[in-house]
């Protein structure tokens, strides 16, 4: 049986691996890969295991916990973060195919790890038993240290005619890895192309997106409080918690250094004794507690009504992806000023506050995220406007 460690647990272990994480953060921005070593030793720590069912020797822990342990990684380095947050939200999503599918997945190979992109970038022909899927997927996030990918595509019937969204979850024999990660900030999350070429997915390893949105998933275990979270929340979320950690180092960095770093052509021997500094300081770091609240409010609504076996009604999941935007914006938004009040030297290529910079506002950036897209849903479910922009609420 399973011990599942506790969330303060999970997040001392990784606290113990902040200076290899950080040790290695340059060599994964360098080769565009998590380093190995990194990956091993957060592998061993238990830290893949977070969204992964009991049955084969995972926590199943709830969304506090994976925003608490992905943050707590994000404070040594925001790229393996971010394919922390990854695999566990992919390996989650895995959790809600049928056992028989899990079991292809973990029954031989409990370390396996799951990585995926739910954009339907792809051609699919049904035929006997399942589908054949052709496609290219931008952007597989940790695709170098995957054996599953899970990858949207349009489900056909026998007419070619589209019926459904579906994500077929394939194995990394039937997929390439195709080089296009090429960009200014989170490099190490190796998030690469995946290539599938006429390949065979069995009805049992396909999953509806629609279907999933509204609650209905393909388990059989559904006794399982994780397997009952908010579809779209959860995976829109999820992203929160590296933004969380590289966020809360930047401010500490700043923080420290302002006891000895003098404020520039000014007569202040020390950032810390400047009133202009103080105030700065004070504005970023309660940027960063209203990010923390709303992500915390956020992941306590999921987790509360996936343990009541209650849907989220819609109105708390349109705030919920609004939330998600508060947060990344709030971050950088903190992360910004922080790095004005540090000074030009933030951006030293020695200085690691510049990589948390780059990666923050890269991260940023991912479409599920979006504080437009988030606030313009809110808004509309706030004023009962009955229009949908986008499905994933």
């Amino acid at each position: 049986m399973t011990i599942t460690p506790t969330s303060a647990e999970l997040v001392a272990r990784v606290r113990e691996l902040h200076p290899l994480l950080a040790a290695n953060a340059a060599q994964g921005e360098a080769e565009r890969r998590v380093a190995d070593e990194s990956i091993k030793a957060l592998d061993e720590a238990g830290v893949f295991r977070l969204a992964q069912p009991e049955r084969y020797g995972g926590f199943q822990t709830p969304m506090r916990t994976l925003l608490d342990v992905s943050s707590a990684v994000g404070e040594a380095d925001g790229g393996t973060a971010w394919v922390v947050s990854i695999c566990n939200v992919s390996a989650w999503m895995a959790g809600l195919f049928p056992q028989r599918a899990q079991d292809e997945v973990w029954a031989d190979d409990p370390r396996a790890k799951v990585t995926g992109v739910l954009a339907p970038t792809a051609e699919a022909t049904k035929v006997d038993g399942g589908y054949r899927v052709t496609g290219k997927w931008f952007f597989n996030s940790g695709s170098w240290h995957s054996d599953w990918a899970l990858l949207g595509f349009p489900v056909t019937d026998d007419a070619g005619q589209v019926v459904d969204q579906g994500l077929a979850l394939m194995p990394k024999s039937d997929y390439t890895v195709e080089e296009t990660w090429f960009v200014a900030g989170m490099k190490s999350t190796g998030s690469n192309c995946v290539v599938v070429t006429d390949r065979f997915v069995p009805a049992h390893r396909v999953l509806s997106v629609p279907a999933a949105v509204k609650g209905e998933f393909g388990t059989e275990h559904t006794g399982e409080a994780l397997y009952r979270s908010a579809f779209a929340p959860f995976l829109t979320l999820v992203v929160a918690g590296p933004h969380l950690g590289m966020g809360r180092k930047v401010l500490e960095i700043v923080r420290e250094k302002a006891a000895t770093k003098a404020v520039s052509h000014t007569s202040y021997s020390t950032q810390a004794s400047s009133v202009g500094f103080q105030l700065k300081l004070a504005e970023a770091a309660m940027s960063l507690d209203t990010a923390h609240l709303h992500a915390y409010r956020a992941a306590d609504d999921i987790d509360s009504a996936a343990a009541r076996g209650e849907r989220l009604d819609f109105l708390t999941r349109a705030r919920i992806r609004a939330d998600i935007g508060w947060v990344v914006e709030h971050v950088t938004k903190a992360v910004d000023i922080l790095l004005y009040s540090h000074g030009a030297g933030s951006f030293a290529e020695a200085n690691v506050l510049q990589r948390f910079w780059r990666d923050s506002a890269v991260g940023a950036r991912h479409a599920g995220s979006s504080p437009v897209v988030g606030y313009e849903v809110y808004g509309k479910a706030l004023l009962g406007v009955d229009e949908l922009i986008t499905p994933l609420i």
